[in-house]
C-alpha cells in the first residue's frame, strides 16, 4: 500500500508536503509584496502567501533549494526557517545560515523519522540554475528526490533549467510518481537572455522524461522575474497529452494525490 501525498501550495516556490505523517517545506517565502536590492538590481515580489508563517508551523524537515536569491528565502522565511529542527541544502547554505541547516551534495541521501516507525529518505539531487556555465553567477542549487517503503516517489526541482539534469535524476529514479517543478522561465540580467527556470515547455518534457504521474508546479507566479506562468503551463502540458497529470494550484490550494 503507497501513501498519499498531500501538497498545498503558498505560492512562488513554497510548497507544504505532507507524506507519512512528515511534514516538509519547500522554499520558505512568508513575506507580503516587495523589492528586494540586490547590488544594482533589484527582485520585486507581486503576491502574499496563501498561508503565514504561523498557520504552517513546526515542520519535520525544510527543502531549501538554495539560500541566496530572495525569491527562495525572503526575511519571513528565514525567520521561520530558525525556528525549525532541519533544514537541507547546499554546503554554502549551511556556512551562510548555520543553525538547522544540514548541507548535502548531490546524490547524498539522509533520513527523516516516520511517526509509523519507517522512514523517508531523502536524496540531494543535482540543480542547474541557468544554461551551461552559469553556476559562478547564479550559485549551487540542489533539487530533492523523496522515497521509501510504501511511499511514491517524490521529484522536487528546486530552480532548475536543465532537462539534462532531468534526465540523470530520471537514469537514477526510473520511477517518479510525483514531479513538483519550479517553472516560471525566470529571466534576470544576471544572464541576459537565458532561463533559470524551467519554462512551461521543458517543464511539460521534464514530466516526459520522468515519467510522472502527477506534477505540480510551483515558482511560476508571485515574482516580477517570470517570463510565464499559469497561462502557460496548462497548453504545454496539453500540446504533449500530459493536461490530465497536471495539478495547478491557487496560492492557498490543496491536493491529495492518492496512489
Amino acid at each position: 500500500m503507497t501513501a498519499a501525498l498531500t501538497v498545498t501550495y503558498l505560492g512562488g516556490p513554497t510548497a507544504l508536503l505532507e507524506l507519512a505523517g512528515v511534514r516538509l517545506l519547500t522554499d520558505p517565502t512568508f513575506d507580503p509584496p516587495g523589492e528586494y536590492p540586490i547590488g544594482a538590481r533589484k527582485l520585486v515580489k507581486t503576491g502574499s502567501p496563501g498561508l503565514d508563517a504561523e498557520e504552517v508551523g513546526l515542520v519535520d524537515a525544510v527543502l531549501l533549494s538554495h539560500d541566496q536569491h530572495p525569491d527562495n528565502l525572503d526575511h519571513g522565511g528565514r525567520a521561520w526557517l530558525a525556528r525549525q529542527p532541519l533544514a537541507l541544502s547546499t554546503a554554502a547554505a549551511r556556512e551562510r545560515l548555520g543553525g538547522p541547516v544540514r548541507a548535502l551534495a548531490p546524490w547524498e541521501t539522509t533520513e527523516v523519522a516516520r511517526p509509523d516507525g519507517g522512514t523517508l529518505t531523502v536524496t540531494a539531487v543535482p540543480a542547474q540554475h541557468g544554461p551551461d556555465g552559469s553556476e559562478p553567477l547564479t550559485g549551487p542549487v540542489l533539487g530533492f528526490v523523496l522515497s521509501g517503503e510504501g511511499l511514491p516517489t517524490v521529484y522536487v526541482s528546486g530552480d532548475n533549467a536543465s532537462l539534462d539534469v532531468v534526465r540523470s535524476i530520471a537514469g537514477r529514479f526510473p520511477s517518479v510518481d510525483v514531479a513538483v517543478l519550479f517553472a516560471g522561465a525566470a529571466q534576470t540580467p544576471v544572464v541576459p537572455g537565458a532561463h533559470l527556470t524551467l519554462s512551461s515547455e521543458d517543464a511539460a518534457a521534464a514530466a516526459e522524461l520522468l515519467g510522472a504521474g502527477t506534477v505540480v508546479p510551483v515558482h511560476f507566479e508571485q515574482w516580477a522575474h517570470f517570463t510565464e506562468g499559469r497561462d502557460t503551463l496548462a497548453p504545454a502540458f496539453d500540446k504533449r497529452g500530459l493536461g490530465d497529470r497536471l495539478r495547478l494550484l491557487p496560492p492557498g490550494g490543496r491536493t491529495v494525490i492518492e496512489p
